[in-house]
């Protein structure tokens, strides 16, 4: 027999069962200060001998048409949200800002369009949204238009009427450039970050670097072309390996392409310390010492970085503030607020012992 004790508790049970309104009942978990402790306590009380396990979120968000959730769109994979150490960090740092604050973080991950699905976007029950490194072409863009979300980007696209937070990506390279032909670098290589969002590795054409829709990789690249051109090196003379992901076999494969170059590189400069790190694999693969033989340069500074063999000069990038104004950002468009300026973070070159004068 359906009857109400083998039926499902519901607000209407525990209200009956106490002798209070639906609405009683629906403070005591929602807004807790418009009861007396007293009174709380027993509606919760029932609640638990009941069985009644609180109001239902789902039904809570069609309601009032919020889910005090924040959406992270990645790139691409889950995977690469615990395997990348620059966004492991920047993501742990805003997870904490928005913690404790009853706010959700949904990730939502990317494929091969650079970005999540449309269809994932308009389904994710959230209320900000976060874009991490996205191409400026990325059809989940439109779909976040089309809901009129409130957005942060972290890094890119760089797009107008969002809050945005980024680095001064063309500076951090175009220093580590000029320290190392200063140090007296004319050959060099590339191993440069996803310059379009076909999911491809391998030798960079010109052609290919041109019109980038990432603006990082467009910065660093630019940054470092800067450089060399400012010595007299020709810019279409520069190896340009394109990395798929950020990864050390990614890196380790470039460099080793790099190194068969003719000249061989003296200097090997990479977008991230997982490409770097992976180049010094190659390095050693040859047999070739590092900086003896060729210098090699990432940029981010993960912890990983300060503990290579050698340890690696690199481009800091603040990570766990880029991660904390970010949650602050979504924090304050979940409240209301409006958009602020792009926020520009500086960065620094780190020296160590993975870069050196040439030899030759």
């Amino acid at each position: 027999m359906d009857t109400e004790q083998t039926r499902r508790p519901t607000l209407d049970t525990v209200a009956r069962a106490v002798g209070v309104s639906r609405a009683t009942v629906s403070n005591a978990y929602n807004r807790p200060n418009q009861l007396s402790a007293g009174l709380r306590t027993r509606i919760l009380e029932v609640a638990d001998r009941l069985g009644y396990l609180g109001p239902d979120p789902v039904a809570r968000s069609l309601a009032t048409r919020k889910s005090a959730a924040v959406a992270f769109m990645l790139r691409s994979g889950l995977s690469s949200a615990f395997s990348d150490p620059a966004l492991t960090i920047m993501l742990d740092s805003l997870a904490a800002t928005v913690d404790g604050r009853d706010h959700a973080l949904v990730l939502l991950p990317g494929n091969e369009s650079g970005g999540p699905r449309p269809d994932s976007v308009a389904r994710a029950q959230a209320d900000v949204v976060v874009a991490y490194s996205l191409p400026d072409t990325a059809p989940a863009l439109t779909a976040v238009r089309q809901r009129r979300l409130p957005m942060v980007v972290v890094d890119q696209p760089a797009t107008g009427g969002t809050a945005r937070v980024e680095l001064d990506d063309f500076g951090g390279t175009q220093a580590a450039g000029r320290y190392l032909t200063e140090l007296g670098h004319r050959d060099f290589g590339v191993i440069s970050l996803t310059l379009q969002p076909d999911g491809r590795s391998g030798p960079a054409e010109p052609e290919r670097r041109t019109g980038s829709p990432f603006r990082v990789t467009r910065e660093r690249l630019s940054g470092y072309i800067d450089a060399l051109t400012a010595v007299g090196v020709a810019p279409e003379l520069v190896p340009v390996w394109e990395a798929a992901s950020s990864d050390r076999e990614q890196g380790r494969t470039g460099a080793r392409w790099l190194l068969q170059q003719n000249p061989r590189p003296t200097a090997i400069v990479c977008m991230s310390d997982e490409l770097a790190l992976g180049a010094l694999q190659a390095a050693r693969d040859a047999g070739l010492s590092v900086p003896t033989d060729v210098s090699v340069v990432g940029f981010d500074d993960t912890p990983a970085a300060g503990v290579a063999d050698p340890p690696l000069t690199t481009v800091r990038q603040p990570l766990v503030e880029k991660g904390r104004l970010a949650g602050e950002l979504a924090l304050t468009l979940l409240d209301g607020g409006r958009p602020s300026r792009p926020v520009r973070l500086d960065v620094d070159l780190v020296v160590r012992a993975s870069s050196a004068a040439p030899i030759r």
